[in-house]
């Protein structure tokens, strides 16, 4: 049975991405195929959704090619175990680290706490969908291999989507398969303060040294070392060391590191060497999963129908979602409701938007113009000039997101001839914005003007 599904694996792995069938199909396994009842073992509840709704098709398929029946397919939730799907031979070595394994499980707590890490992140509760998996992907291959293909693994987006869970994750599941490796998690501005403490006490030697021994460095909101510039070439100078010895280097940020202010465009460069990896914000299906997860992990009843009022009226990021989850579970504990009832009866509101109050289309228009240093009626003409353009698009950007408006509505307010040119503009700036973090702060800049 295990032939037959490393064969049907080989060809699956043939017909979709990379980063899919590492993200999807790593840690599955074949449990039975009795009278062509079809059983496959996989890692959580949420696997099983993605796997029956994108996948189902595609694994009967592999599946018959290699001579088995399949009249139907389920999935079982397998805990504890993570059949891989390449397996080596077993040498002397997988039995020491083995044991090490078993005995991080249970006393992981007891781990030096110089690490940094916390042992509450890891990948089990970390959930991969459409906004993450790309990153989760990359993460299993430093897992797997650290110091390899993806170093340094650059890893940026919004606060509050899981930057801090992913590569405190891959520590802890670095160290539990080998409890030996040196590793350490460090905020910036951490690495800061102890490094000018060190200047100081005249130990800068001792400072360097102390990272150079690392196995694996874990440096999160690199964003916060704008302005720093001795604490830049330090840690430009212990990238370089550990990067010349392999050591697997993670770095987190609020955005790619060419556009922080200040950054030496040489260790921009260098972070950015093995390619830059995004958590964007989660689409409903995404935040549905978290929920579910989450509802799971704390043993929690809750309706589905709750689940997608949350997920439907939470748009700022994961942090929130979870925070608004938690109040409606505390409050039908204390009341004696179903998160349901208490949203029926009108007993809870979640709306957790960018909106602080009401403003019309006309006050963002002028916002917008204003910060952009453009009279109203120059934005709102004909002119192609690109920083016009761009002020025009990002005023149809703000009036559909943060007003609802019509695209009809929105080409009467900003002077354009039809919905179709809104609908790009629009499109335009959401494009825009997963990769323009200076797009992302003046939008924020502006937001802050228009509601403050």
């Amino acid at each position: 049975m295990y032939d037959v599904w490393k064969n049907a694996l080989a060809e699956i792995e043939q017909q979709i991405s990379t980063a899919n069938f590492s993200t999807w199909f790593q840690d599955t396994s074949l449990l039975s195929t009795e009278d062509g009842e079809i059983k496959i073992g996989v890692k959580n509840s949420f696997y099983v959704k993605q796997l029956r709704n994108r996948y189902l098709d595609l694994i009967k398929t592999a599946l018959e090619n290699n001579n088995i029946t399949v009249n139907n397919i389920d999935f079982e939730v397998q805990s504890g175990t993570k059949p891989k799907v390449r397996p080596r031979e077993i040498t002397p070595t997988d039995t020491v680290v083995k044991s090490r394994i078993k005995k991080v499980k249970t006393e992981l707590t007891n781990q030096p706490t110089n690490t940094g890490l916390n042992n509450k992140y890891t990948l089990d509760n970390f959930v991969v969908g459409s906004n993450n998996d790309l990153a989760v992907s990359a993460a299993r291959s430093i897992i797997d291999s650290p110091g390899d293909r993806y170093n340094p693994f650059f890893l940026y987006g919004g606060p509050g989507l899981g930057k801090t869970h992913l590569v405190q994750a891959i520590g802890n599941e670095l160290l539990k398969k080998n409890p030996d490796l040196k590793i350490f998690y460090t905020p910036i501005s951490h690495f800061y303060s102890d490094f000018i403490d060190a200047v100081k006490l005249g130990k800068g030697k001792e400072f360097n040294l102390k990272f150079r021994k690392l196995d694996v460095l874990i440096i999160d909101d690199f964003q916060f070392i704008v302005g720093k510039e001795k604490s830049q070439e330090e840690f430009f100078n212990i990238f370089n060391d550990l990067y010349q010895l392999n050591k697997q280097i993670i770095v987190t940020s609020d955005r790619l590191p060419s556009q922080i202010k200040s950054v030496d465009e040489r260790l921009a460069s260098r972070l950015t060497w093995a390619g830059a990896f995004d958590l964007q914000l989660p689409k409903f299906e995404d935040k549905c999963a978290i929920l579910r997860a989450k509802a799971e992990l704390m043993g929690a009843e809750i309706e589905p129908e709750a689940i997608e009022y949350i997920a439907e009226n939470v748009n700022t990021n994961i942090r929130d979602l979870e925070g608004e989850f938690s109040t409606i579970l505390l409050m039908s504990e204390v009341r004696g409701l179903t998160p349901l009832e208490l949203i029926e009866n009108g007993a809870v509101s979640v709306n957790k938007t960018s909106k602080l109050r009401p403003v019309s289309a006309k006050q963002i228009v002028e916002k917008v113009a204003k910060y952009y240093e453009l009279p109203v009626k120059e934005m709102c003409g004909k002119s192609r000039v690109a920083h016009i353009k761009t002020a025009r698009q990002v005023a149809m950007f703000l009036l559909s997101k943060e007003l609802s408006l019509s695209t009809n509505k929105i080409a009467a307010e900003v002077g354009v001839k039809d919905h179709t040119t809104v609908m790009h503009g629009v499109k335009k700036i959401e494009k825009d914005l997963k990769l323009n973090f200076t797009l992302r702060d003046q939008i924020e800049e502006i937001k802050e003007k228009i509601y403050g």
